[in-house]
C-alpha cells in the first residue's frame, strides 16, 4: 500500500462556498484523505428522528471531485442537546459521583443501553446512505475513547452493568467471595445486588473489586463499539478504524482493535511532552519544540500491534495545541520529521489535525494548517515537502524487528490498583525499557500479553507484567533467544492474589521472589557492575544463576537457560549494560545513538531522524537539525545491524 498525508476538516464549520476552493488546495498540497463528520451529530440529526444528510452529501462530492477520498466518522463522542434531554441518567459519573453533563464533549456512559441505541440508529442511518459511495473510503468509529478520563463511570447504568457481568463470570456470590477474598474485612456478600462500585470507600477498596471493575469497563468500551462495527460490516467493505490517544490504558486496546482493519492514534508530541510525561526539566526545556524523541515511535509500534499490522496517525499535531499546561509552536522542520517517523514505523496514513484553525469555541487556540483568516501555516509547507518526497518513498511498510517487548493494559490497571509505591507507573517502566532499547539503534515490535510465537525474535523484553498467560509462557519456555522477565513480573494471580508458588514461576527456573521494597526518589539501590534500581527492588532467591548483584551482594537478576530474570527497575545506566550485555549474547549490533538521533528500517531504507535542534553526523551520515535523513540499505536491515 502506498503512504499518503491527509487532514481533518469540518465543512460544518465552514460557508459552503469555500469548499470547493479548500479541497483543491488540500489536493495541490498533495494530501490524499480527508476526516470529516466525526462531531456533527447536531447537523445530521437536529431534532429526534429528522435526518439532515444533504450538506454532508454535498461536501463529499465536493472532496471526491477533487480526488480526495473521504474517512467518515461516525459522531457518537458528540451527543447533541435532545440527546440530554431524552436520556437525563446517559451521563458518566465521576469518582466522586459528581455528573458529568453536557457542555462539551464525550458526555455519555459507554454503560447506557439507551444511549447504545440511539448510536447504533445514527450509524445505521448514515451506512444505509453512505456505506457504498465511492468516495467514502474509510470509516472512524467514535473519537479518542478514554479522553477526558471517560473510560471507568461510577452511574446507575455502570452498577446495573457491572452487576450482570460479575453473575456471568462468577455465576454465584460465593465464588465472588472466593475470589476477590471478601473474608477479610467482612466484605462478604449474599447477592450480586449487593456489590456496589469500587468508589467512595473509607479507605481503599478491595483490590479484586477494583480490577474486576476495571475488566468491566474495558469491556464496555468493547461492546459499544461492536454494536457500530457490525452495522457498518453488513453496509460497506471499507476498512473500520477508531483513533487511540497517546498514553491512555483505561481499556485494552488489543480487544477494540480486534473488531477493527486499522488501528490509527492521534499523535501531539509537544503536548504529550508538557503534559503526559515525568521528565527532567532538562529533558523538557531541551526538547520542548520538538517532542520526546521516543514517545511518538513507542506509540507508533504499539498501535502497529493492534491494528495486527495495519496502522495510520490520524490526527498530527501541525503547530500549538490548546490543551496541554503550555503550548509552545514547533521548530521548523518537526512537521516533516514527525510524519517520516510514522512512515518509518509503517504507518499507511499520517492525517493532521486540522485543515483550518477554527476561530471560535473550545479549540480556536490550537494550529492548522491554514491560519483563521486561510492563510497558510507553517505547517502546510512541510506537509507539501513530504507529499512531494513520497513519491521516492512511496511504500508503506517497516523492516521486521528483532527485538520485542511485550505491553500489557491489563498490567497498567494492576500497578494503579496497587502500585506499593508512589511512583510506581507500569506504562513508565515499560517506556524506559523501550527509549532504552531505541537508544542501541535496535528495531521493536510491541506484543500483546498472549503472544504465543516469539520465534522471529532475538531479544525479548517482558518488564511489570502482573499476571503471565498460558501463551506467552508457552512461547517463552520455548524460546531460543534471551528473554529479560521483570521486575514485578507474574506477581499476581487473574484474581489479584499473590501467587504460591511464589513469583515469577517461569518454566524451569529456580528463582522466586522473597519480598520487595518500593524506594522513594531520593534513594536507590546500587548495582555492582554500575547503575542502580531506583522504585522497585526484589529480593532473589533460588538455584538459579546469578548474572547480576546489588552493592549489597543480593542477587539483582538471575538466569537459566534462555531466560532472565530482573529483580528491579533499572536506571538509565544499568538498563543500557543489561542490554547492550543481552544483545551481545544474541549476536545483535547495537549502536551509541547521539542524543536525540534516532533511526527506523523499512525494507529498503534505514531512516534517520534528529530530534534535537543541531545537525549531527554519525555513521557517516549527516543528519540536519529537526531534519531527517535515508540511508538505503544494500542487504537485510537485520543483516545492517537493527
Amino acid at each position: 500500500m502506498k503512504r499518503a498525508l491527509g487532514v481533518c476538516y469540518y465543512p460544518e464549520h465552514w460557508p459552503e462556498e469555500i469548499w470547493t476552493e479548500d479541497a483543491a488546495r488540500m489536493a495541490e498540497a498533495g494530501l490524499s484523505w480527508v476526516r470529516i463528520g466525526e462531531f456533527a451529530w447536531s447537523r445530521m440529526e437536529p431534532v429526534p428522528g429528522e435526518y439532515h444528510f444533504d450538506w454532508l452529501d454535498r461536501a463529499i462530492d465536493t472532496l471526491g471531485a477533487a480526488g480526495l477520498k473521504v474517512v467518515l466518522g461516525t459522531p457518537t463522542a458528540t451527543p447533541p442537546r435532545w440527546m440530554a434531554d431524552r436520556h437525563p441518567d446517559m451521563f458518566a459519573r465521576a469518582p466522586e459521583g459528581r455528573v458529568r453533563g453536557f457542555g462539551s464533549r464525550r458526555h455519555y456512559c459507554f454503560s447506557h443501553r439507551g444511549y447504545r441505541r440511539e448510536c447504533a440508529r445514527i450509524v445505521t442511518e448514515m451506512a444505509k446512505r453512505y456505506g457504498t459511495n465511492p468516495h467514502v473510503q474509510a470509516w472512524q468509529i467514535d473519537n479518542e475513547y478514554g479522553c477526558h478520563d471517560t473510560v471507568l463511570s461510577y452511574s446507575d447504568a455502570a452498577l446495573t452493568a457491572f452487576r450482570e457481568w460479575l453473575a456471568q463470570k462468577y455465576q454465584s456470590p460465593q465464588a465472588l467471595n472466593r475470589a476477590w477474598g471478601n473474608v477479610f474485612w467482612s466484605m462478604e456478600v449474599a447477592s450480586f445486588d449487593e456489590v456496589g462500585l469500587p468508589n467512595l470507600t473509607v479507605t481503599e477498596p478491595n483490590p479484586s473489586h477494583v480490577m474486576d471493575f476495571r475488566r468491566f469497563a474495558s469491556d464496555e468500551v468493547v461492546a459499544f463499539n461492536r454494536v457500530q462495527t457490525e452495522i457498518l460490516r453488513r453496509h460497506t467493505n471499507a476498512p473500520l478504524l477508531h483513533n487511540y490517544m497517546g498514553r491512555e490504558t483505561a481499556f485494552d486496546h488489543y480487544d477494540v482493535g480486534a473488531d477493527l482493519d486499522v488501528a490509527s492514534w492521534d499523535s501531539y508530541p509537544l503536548g504529550f511532552l508538557s503534559d503526559r510525561l515525568k521528565v527532567s526539566d532538562q529533558h523538557r526545556a531541551q526538547f520542548m519544540r520538538q517532542g520526546d524523541p521516543d514517545l511518538q515511535a513507542f506509540h507508533h509500534d504499539l498501535y502497529r500491534a493492534v491494528g495486527r499490522g495495519r496502522w495510520w496517525v490520524m490526527e498530527q499535531q501541525p503547530g500549538p495545541v490548546n490543551w496541554a499546561p503550555w503550548n509552545p509552536a514547533p521548530l521548523p522542520g518537526m512537521a516533516r520529521l514527525w510524519a517520516w517517523e510514522a512512515f518509518a514505523h509503517g504507518a499507511e496514513a499520517v492525517c493532521y489535525f486540522r485543515w483550518r484553525q477554527a476561530p471560535f469555541a473550545q479549540e480556536q487556540m490550537h494550529a492548522g494548517l491554514l491560519r483563521p483568516d486561510s492563510a497558510p501555516a507553517p505547517a502546510l509547507a512541510e506537509a507539501a515537502q513530504v507529499a512531494g518526497e513520497l513519491a521516492d518513498h512511496g511504500e508503506a511498510g517497516c523492516a521486521p524487528a528483532a527485538v520485542a517487548l511485550v505491553f500489557d493494559y491489563e498490567s497498567a490497571w494492576a500497578w494503579q490498583t496497587q502500585p506499593q509505591g508512589r511512583d510506581f507507573d507500569y506504562f513508565r517502566l515499560a517506556f524506559e525499557v523501550y527509549k532504552g532499547l531505541r537508544k542501541l539503534g535496535l528495531d521493536i515490535d510491541i506484543l500483546p500479553p498472549d503472544a504465543a510465537d516469539l520465534s522471529q525474535y532475538r531479544l525479548v523484553m517482558v518488564p511489570g507484567l502482573a499476571t503471565l498467560r498460558d501463551p506467552l509462557r508457552q512461547a517463552l519456555s520455548r524460546f531460543e533467544g534471551v528473554a529479560i522477565v521483570g521486575p514485578r513480573a507474574n506477581a499476581k494471580t487473574p484474581d489479584f492474589a499473590t501467587p504460591v508458588p511464589l513469583p515469577p514461576n517461569l518454566p524451569g527456573f529456580d528463582c522466586i521472589v522473597a519480598r520487595v521494597e518500593s524506594l522513594p526518589p531520593d534513594c536507590a539501590m546500587p548495582l555492582e557492575t554500575g547503575g542502580a534500581f531506583r522504585h522497585w527492588r526484589e529480593f532473589l532467591e533460588g538455584d538459579g544463576q546469578v548474572v547480576l548483584r546489588s552493592e549489597d551482594g543480593q542477587p539483582a537478576m538471575m538466569a537459566a537457560g534462555s531466560l532472565r530474570y530482573l529483580g528491579g527497575w533499572p536506571d538509565p545506566e544499568a538498563l543500557d549494560a543489561i542490554l547492550r550485555d543481552a544483545a551481545g549474547i544474541v549476536d545483535l549490533e547495537t549502536q551509541t545513538l547521539p542524543e536525540g538521533l534516532r533511526c527506523r528500517c523499512t525494507a529498503t531504507h534505514r531512516i534517520w531522524l534528529n530530534y534535537t535542534a543541531d545537525p549531527i553526523r554519525h555513521g557517516g551520515m549527516d543528519v540536519p537539525g529537526c531534519g531527517v535523513a535515508f540511508e538505503r540499505l544494500e542487504a537485510s536491515p537485520e543483516a545492517a545491524g537493527t
